[in-house]
């Protein structure tokens, strides 16, 4: 028994380590922290074990427990919901495209443009945002703009910008004083920023959609198939924490010369157990730790349990509420929002 809680323990630690070092550096680094719910378990057991045993050695999971106390933050919340406070509302959505389907054969449904256009974030963020400007059924910029109650940006990563294009998108419902983009893949993701004046304040908002996880979700529904896929998933898996992590190097570099406060918001394509959100988190406060309740699981495909989609703010704006609406089915993502206010905030 001791040589298994030293092993556990010793393991923990290097977990735990992993989420500090990028793949870059050491190419596991992407990987590892997959497994820390999984050792916050055993060692959540073991503690139960060992002082039902009466045994001393049940300080070492139970340090190793105080140790990864951040990773249990980071996991479950229970803030009060908020859903009235006053503040600065934003709003992220990964929409693919506004053609998501449960099964092929289901109709697309229009209902997502109508809880867009009236949800009442001052704020919103797209990514895989579809502009169809040959069909007013599907024009998103009209749709959503709300017969110009809100200022747009949009940038285009694939298509042709005068019919159909794809990109990314930040709608406002105060004036945008100032845009640009950060760096883009010319497939789907990138990020893009845009300054925005709220009374006397600035705040830069970034849109941003890192490399995709790439897995196979649909193979996942078959044992056997998913038996097939395992070891192409996990080349995946790695080449695709290895190109986040150049994508945010980039991004830090960016928010980091930031001349207004800032939040970041957008489809990370990144577990809270990530060297991505861990170095966002050392000059950014991530608003489902200060506001958010449960889980708060954003991917709505049999992976259910990934939240990946993040809403992070410089330390000077206080999250007051967040929530994901996993109500709103029109994605594989469910769209996430927060509120902020702050000092001498005037809506």
């Amino acid at each position: 028994m001791k040589i298994i809680t030293a092993l556990v323990f010793l393991v923990s630690l290097i977990l735990y380590s992993s989420v500090y070092i990028s793949p870059e550096v050491f190419r596991y680094a992407g990987l590892l922290p997959f497994l820390i719910p999984i050792i916050l378990i055993t060692n959540a057991f073991l503690l139960a074990i060992l002082i039902l045993a009466w045994r001393k050695l049940a300080f070492l999971p139970l340090l190793a427990l105080l140790i990864g106390y951040k990773f249990i933050l980071i996991t479950f919340q229970l803030h009060s919901r908020n859903e009235e406070a006053p503040g600065l509302k934003v709003l992220t959505y990964n929409t693919h495209s506004f053609f998501y389907r449960k099964e092929k054969s289901d109709p697309l449904d229009p209902n997502v443009f109508t809880w867009l256009a009236e949800h009442p974030a001052d704020i919103k963020v797209f990514q895989e945002f579809y502009q169809d400007n040959t069909s007013s059924t599907r024009n998103a910029v009209k749709l959503l703009g709300n017969d110009g109650e809100y200022e747009h940006v949009f940038h285009v990563v694939d298509g042709n910008p005068q019919k159909r294009a794809q990109g990314m998108a930040i709608f406002s419902r105060y004036p945008i004083v100032n845009d640009g983009v950060v760096f883009d893949t010319q497939v789907t993701n990138g990020a893009i920023f845009a300054d925005i004046q709220v009374g006397d304040d600035t705040l830069r908002i970034y849109n941003t959609h890192l490399e995709s996880m790439a897995i196979e979700t649909g193979s996942l529904n078959d044992y056997d198939k998913a038996k097939q896929v395992y070891r192409q998933t996990l080349g995946k898996l790695h080449r695709g924490s290895l190109a986040r992590a150049e994508q945010l190097t980039i991004l830090f570099e960016h928010l980091s010369n930031s001349p207004h406060p800032v939040i970041l918001m957008g489809d990370l394509n990144e577990i809270p157990y990530s060297y991505a959100y861990f170095k966002l988190g050392e000059k950014l406060d991530n608003a489902f730790e200060k506001a958010g309740r449960g889980f708060e699981f954003t991917y709505n495909r049999v992976l259910f349990f990934l939240r990946i989609d993040h809403i992070f703010a410089d330390p000077s704006l206080s999250p007051v509420h967040f929530n994901t609406h996993r109500e709103v089915d029109y994605s594989d993502h469910y769209p996430v929002t927060a509120t902020f206010t702050w000092e001498g905030f005037k809506p």
